[in-house]
């Protein structure tokens, strides 16, 4: 352990400012994580329609314009929610209430510059993406995408500050508005914008402008639905401005900082996750290219390739629901440890590094053995049952990455809480030149087309896993317990799955003939499936001691099962 590491993590054990908000980053993540399902299920519900308007090749162009999208997002925003909160709830644990008050300031300053140069970038640079990518076409959802990232940026500064004071409730309420006007303004434009590009099409002679303007209508509702956040966030920023002032004018810490000394350390806090970040998230556009210039090498037409890119696009829909739970509790474990570590509390440090770990195990193992046995219905269910065939080995081959990305994403979390903010870069850029070595190989040397991508981006959060654990180990000082961590969820969860498929199979024997694949029908044969898994799941859980009191008492609702679970007899 390094000499830093043991000044921040020894085993002073002060108490951790901040009250039950500091000690309970399970319920606040929980409730993230929540927010996180409902927006990812939104987002699958509109994409049904959204794909029935553009089409197949349509939600390619529309996938490979948000790759391009989310890069800038990461280089200019995607870390403002982090390295904010990280900033402010290390100074509110040293009540530094001045300071943090002045870290908005700069940040929302910091968003103006690089969010506006960002969206320039996206601008002016989308023909070029889009001829890189293999899909030119997809130029239009670029251009429509690039007022987008200048309002993430401010948006990301407001988050980041509210969930640095310990409340994720703002960022929940903010993240389903954003996608309940995304979903509405997304469809109703991909419907008016397709038939404008069939009209152009009609007078052209031309094919793919119905496809690229439908795309392009379904990226402006991202936009509206930014924009709405960022007002919600306005309002209440504005409305807390007296607190805020209230709290800066009691500070009597004695420490000042200027805006100059925050702005120096907010590039320094921001750069290192903006390059981790980067090249975590980077593996998507790099596969697009790779997969599209493989694939044209191949002989495969632009249109082939678009239509292929578009069903892994449906793929990566199921895989992050699971995904964003992980991601919630992320967002809400940084500051939290921020704080454990800025106090001193070596206990309190490693305790949450363990319940993060734990808990998004509990979730993520169980839901890729689901996404495995049920993958034939629930993607039957969401796209229709025409051609799904892809798409439904695809989710069966690829659930295994549920669990390494959901790992991943916790450890670079881990990490970057306690001030370890290079090594996720590190492990990153090591685990992303084995991915596209992985790529290169399955894609040419394996032709195993679509499914390379797939392997690959498994063998990458693999890779991120070991190596993030490994400097965990000897930065903290944290042993990870395997049994309660991964065991028991493992076992429970296969049980889980054999009964989830057995209740599947049971009604869909009892369904009428003809009538099995019919979206109602998948319905009646699906949410008994899942039900029964989740109730086969939970008690083996307990059984195994995957979970007992403490973890229950930490989760939402989870102190009303405690007694029903003793008097079943299972605690």
């Amino acid at each position: 352990m390094s000499a830093t590491t043991k000044e921040q993590t020894g085993n002073k054990k002060a108490p951790t400012p901040g009250g039950k908000k500091a000690a309970n980053f399970v319920i606040q993540g929980s409730i993230l994580a929540i927010a996180g399902i409902v927006v990812r299920l939104i987002g699958m519900l509109y994409r049904i329609p959204l794909i029935n308007i553009i089409g197949k090749k349509g939600n390619g162009y529309y996938t490979s314009s948000y790759g391009v999208y989310n890069i800038l997002l990461i280089l200019s925003s995607y870390s403002m929610p982090v390295a904010v909160s990280k900033m402010v709830a290390t100074r509110i644990a040293r009540e530094e209430h001045q300071n943090s008050r002045r870290i908005l300031r700069a940040a929302l300053v910091y968003a103006t510059v690089i969010g506006s140069v960002a969206a320039a970038v996206l601008w002016f640079g989308a023909e070029t993406f889009a001829q890189l990518i293999k899909t030119p076409f997809s130029m239009y959802a670029l251009k429509t995408l690039a007022p987008t990232i200048w309002i993430m940026a401010y948006l990301g500064v407001l988050r980041g500050y509210f969930q640095g004071t310990g409340s994720m409730v703002p960022t929940a309420i903010s993240q389903i508005l954003e996608q309940i006007v995304n979903a509405i303004v997304s469809v109703g434009a991909a419907a008016l914008l397709f038939r404008i590009g069939t009209s152009m099409n009609q007078a052209t002679g031309a094919t793919e402008y119905s496809y690229a303007l439908g795309a392009a209508g379904g990226t402006i509702g991202t936009g509206a639905g930014a924009l709405t956040a960022l007002i919600f966030f306005m309002f209440l920023t504005m409305s807390r401005a007296p607190e805020r002032r209230r709290l800066a004018e009691a500070d009597v810490s004695g420490r000042r900082e200027s805006y100059r000394q925050l702005a120096h350390t907010l590039t320094l806090t921001i750069l290192p996750i903006v390059l981790s970040s980067t090249v975590y998230n980077i593996s998507n556009v790099l596969d697009n290219y790779f997969f599209g210039q493989g694939m044209d090498y191949l002989g495969s037409s632009e249109a082939a390739i678009a239509t292929l890119w578009g069903i892994l696009g449906q793929y990566q829909l199921l895989f992050n629901i699971p995904v964003a739970v992980s991601n919630a509790l992320s967002s809400s474990l940084i500051p939290s440890l921020s704080r454990a570590v800025a106090s001193g509390n070596r206990e309190q440090t490693l305790e949450r590094i363990d319940a993060a770990v734990r808990f998004s195990m509990v979730i993520a193992i169980p839901a890729a053995v689901g996404l495995t046995v049920l993958s034939a219905p629930i993607n039957n269910l969401l796209f229709g049952s025409e051609d799904n065939l892809t798409v439904i080995r695809l989710t069966m081959a690829g659930s295994l990455a549920v669990v390494f990305y959901s790992l991943s994403t916790v450890t670079n979390a881990i990490l970057q809480g306690l001030n370890h903010m290079n090594v996720p870069l590190r492990n990153a850029c090591i685990s992303l030149a084995l991915h596209v070595a992985a790529l290169e190989a399955m894609l040419l040397g394996a032709k195993w087309g679509i499914y390379s991508v797939v392997f690959a981006n498994i063998l990458f959060a693999f890779f991120m896993c070991l190596l993030n654990g490994a400097a965990i180990a000897r930065i903290a000082g944290y042993r990870q317990e395997y049994r309660r961590t991964f065991v028991a969820p493992g076992v429970s969860a296969l049980f889980m799955g054999a009964a989830a498929y057995a209740v599947y199979r049971l009604i869909r024997l009892a369904v009428p003939a003809g009538a099995a694949d019919r979206r109602l029908w998948l319905v009646v044969q699906v949410l008994p499936a899942i039900l029964a898994a989740v109730v086969v799941y939970g008690v083996l859980l307990v059984k195994f001691k995957g979970v007992g009191r403490k973890e229950l008492s930490a989760m939402p609702g989870g102190r009303r099962l405690i007694p029903l679970l003793e008097r079943a007899r299972l605690l």
